[in-house]
């Protein structure tokens, strides 16, 4: 009898060890750290992320005195300018189009400072530049802020945001203690910055460009090529499915829904994702700030770039390259851009060069001087059927091209850029004893 307890007793304590045993496994769950959203994309950084201000910023300044004009393109100083602006808070912000007659006399009359942007900036991206009081303003676009200094209410300051290409104007104000403070810092030294005249080219766009010549810098770099496999695995979701291939002139890269190409002849880096719909919805501002987004994602600022344009009818934008100075940089190639073309949920095309311009090779800089706007403006004047509304820009940048003494080397020649009837052109020195020459 006492053994068949015992036996009981060993028996229910078996069961219970194994409901116990159970009801651990059915239970027990591991701890392990969570996963972090997002993908490969944020996982990959090429380079440093850059603000908007970094990024959509104005290529130009120009204070119109008395019928007297002063512009600059350099750098900081447009940087100390912006900076002022920052410091304000801009409020009472409405559409003011149907109250001017002739947009042209309001952006340079004198009084007025005139910043321009190379392209139609959406204000919603622009206020984390600037303070804009009010939750919810108007939406548009603007390539010029128009600072008015003379010509001030009494008990504020008036700021014009126009878009010159629609021909629309947004009045907005600021403090009298701002603009006096403006004024002060900048309006009344303008007559440090070189001197322009005014070129007017039809009733709705007039040119200014400098009135002596200028004196820029020639570079030389050699380039930095960068990681194709870093791009490789920013921009395919899944990095671990995709092949690589050998080119004649380069390599490429692909999975079941994507391709990426990288010339080694042309530096150029192409992406393309054909599967994405492209029935683009977003507003103006999405785009944009996508667009920069997407970039930033990978640390694809390699160089110095700068929103120049956008088309909400091809669901592109573009950034381009600018000299330490402050002026834009050309190539026929597309080796001074990165473009991308956007569909509804991703990006469908992203072209970019895979070489970064690091330093230049001191010993190969050196001055040159470039004519200046009347000579510019001569030369164009006698060539056959020119007509001058058709002159749509009239700017000074480099030209980025192969060294033909070292292949290896890029080299940055400063030179005159127009923009006639929609197809950009260049004038060399040579040229202005010779033909134009076309950019593609």
């Amino acid at each position: 009898m006492r053994y068949e307890n015992i036996k009981s007793a060993i028996l229910t304590i078996l069961v219970m060890v194994s409901i116990l045993l159970t009801w651990n496994l059915w239970t027990y769950q591991p701890h392990y750290a969570p996963m972090e959203k997002g993908n490969y994309v944020a996982e990959v950084t090429v380079n440093e992320k850059q603000e908007v201000q970094k990024i959509v910023r104005p290529d130009q300044a120009l204070f119109h005195i008395k019928g007297q004009h002063y512009g600059t393109n350099n750098t900081s100083e447009l940087e100390k300018l912006v900076k002022e602006m920052g410091r304000w808070t801009i409020f009472d912000m409405k559409n003011y189009t149907d109250k001017v007659e002739n947009v042209e006399e309001l952006l340079h009359q004198s009084g007025n400072v005139e910043i321009i942007f190379p392209g139609e900036v959406p204000i919603e991206l622009y206020r984390s530049v600037l303070t804009i009081e009010g939750k919810k303003i108007p939406s548009f676009n603007f390539n010029r802020i128009i600072i008015n200094v003379e010509d001030a209410e009494k008990e504020k300051g008036v700021v014009y945001f126009v878009s010159s290409e629609n021909q629309q104007v947004y009045m907005s104000h600021i403090t009298t203690t701002n603009l006096t403070e403006f004024n002060h810092d900048f309006y009344k030294n303008a007559n440090k910055y070189p001197a322009y005249f005014a070129y007017k080219v039809s009733d709705k766009r007039t040119l200014f460009l400098p009135e002596n010549e200028t004196e820029m810098m020639t570079y030389k770099y050699l380039p930095v090529t960068l990681n194709s496999d870093e791009f490789k695995a920013a921009l395919f979701n899944d990095p671990s499915f995709v092949q690589k291939s050998s080119l004649p002139q380069g390599e490429e890269y692909t999975s079941d829904s994507s391709k990426m190409t990288v010339n080694y002849e042309t530096n150029i880096l192409r992406y393309v994702n054909p599967t994405v719909e492209d029935n683009y919805l977003d507003s103006s501002y999405e785009l944009v700030k996508r667009s920069i987004d997407f970039v930033n994602e990978h640390g694809g600022w390699t160089d110095s770039y700068r929103f120049v344009s956008k088309s909400e009818y091809n669901r592109s934008v573009t950034f381009r390259l600018y000299s330490m100075e402050g002026y834009p940089v050309y190539n026929d190639s597309g080796l001074s851009e990165i473009s991308e073309v956007w569909g509804q949920d991703d990006i469908n095309m992203y072209v970019r060069p895979n070489i970064a311009l690091k330093l230049p090779i001191t010993t190969e800089m050196h001055k040159v001087t470039r004519p200046s706007g009347h000579e510019v403006l001569e030369y164009l004047q006698t060539k056959e059927k020119f007509n001058p509304e058709l002159l749509e820009e009239l700017t000074l940048g480099y030209r980025m091209g192969r060294d033909l003494e070292g292949n290896q080397l890029i080299l940055l020649e400063p030179t005159w850029f127009y923009r006639y009837n929609k197809t950009w052109g260049q004038i060399t020195m040579d040229d202005l004893g010779g033909s134009m020459n076309g950019l593609e």
